[in-house]
């Protein structure tokens, strides 16, 4: 590791990788289900590594894993072993890895110059992926212990670090308990990863659960692993006043990939209309860009694909 931290530090934002679920679904496959997209590391692991190619090829610096929802707490409740889940973990890199390798040799000696080799992310979702009930945008995980929450993610991180992921992925965190296991992992257990985290806000102040960013901020300060934060899996609208807010907060880079802007309905697990008039994601990056050096990192999450980065690329090189 050790790239993230050099890249960051560089005049150009990166572009993360999009949405899998939503692109999964464009393409005819049913995502319904605990697993969602990580279904398919099971059923049909060479449409996740096409995926990752193709977001490569529109522009991606960073290749996320198809882990959101593969913990191993989730694949062994879906009948696996504890062996098996490690070894689609393991396999969740080889993909993206894979991908990577695709995607740069078809790329021109020009284009490579112009680009970054891509970084992979190992995604490190939160403890509400597993729940499977919408809870990222809540934040309402129950009575769990934050050794519980440690001992949740600790053997994937694990899986990660062993595997030469550039980085980890700590993405929609919604809960505050969660955050702090998390951090206390990385200091306690992983000094070396290099990680971003990114949380999920419903009006731009507080995380999912309540918490204010004052105090997300001030336990990420004790962590020097984390390099950046930021906001995902929330609606454009709500992740401008983050981004705003963690201006004033905090010197760290930071870092935005929202949703399309519809919203969510976790006991459905369907998408609804969103506001009419509203700026895309592509059109809101380029309004972020202009308005914070600290941005660093860009992308979409749910409901954006692959012509959502490119569009984004596009305008970063305009910028």
């Amino acid at each position: 590791m050790g790239r993230f931290k050099h890249l960051l530090a560089q005049d150009r934002s990166l572009i993360l990788h999009g949405a899998l679920g939503t692109e999964l679904e464009a393409r005819g496959y049913d995502i319904s289900g605990s697993l969602w997209s990580a279904k398919f590391l099971l059923e049909d692991s060479k449409a996740i590594q096409s995926i990752h190619k193709d977001y490569i090829l529109a522009g991606a610096d960073i290749v996320i894993t198809s882990t959101y929802q593969a913990s191993i707490a989730s694949l062994v409740d879906v009948g696996l072993s504890v062996d098996e889940a490690k070894k689609l973990i393991v396999k969740s890199v080889s993909l993206a890895k894979t991908a990577r390798e695709e995607a740069w040799a078809e790329l021109s000696q020009h284009e490579k110059q112009e680009r970054h080799y891509p970084l992979i992310s190992g995604d490190v979702g939160p403890y509400a992926a597993y729940l499977s009930d919408g809870s990222e945008y809540t934040g309402y995980y129950g009575e769990i212990s934050k050794e519980a929450l440690k001992d949740f993610h600790r053997l994937r991180i694990r899986l990660f670090i062993a595997e030469e992921v550039d980085l980890l992925a700590l993405e929609t965190m919604p809960n505050k308990l969660e955050i702090q296991a998390l951090v206390e992992l990385l200091n306690e257990e992983f000094p070396q990863v290099e990680a971003y985290l990114s949380v999920t806000s419903q009006d731009g102040e507080c995380l999912s659960d309540g918490t204010p960013l004052e105090e997300v901020v001030e336990i990420l300060s004790t962590c020097p692993q984390v390099l950046a934060v930021g906001v995902n899996c929330s609606s454009p609208s709500v992740s401008e006043k983050v981004l705003e807010r963690l201006s004033e907060l905090t010197e760290l880079p930071l870092l935005a990939y929202p949703n399309s802007g519809e919203s969510y309905d976790g006991n459905t697990q369907t998408w609804h209309q969103g506001q009419n008039g509203a700026l895309s994601v592509p059109e809101c990056q380029a309004k972020w860009q202009g308005q914070l050096s600290q941005l660093k990192l860009v992308g979409g999450c749910c409901r954006t694909r692959p012509s959502d980065i490119a569009k984004i690329k596009k305008q970063i090189e305009k910028i």
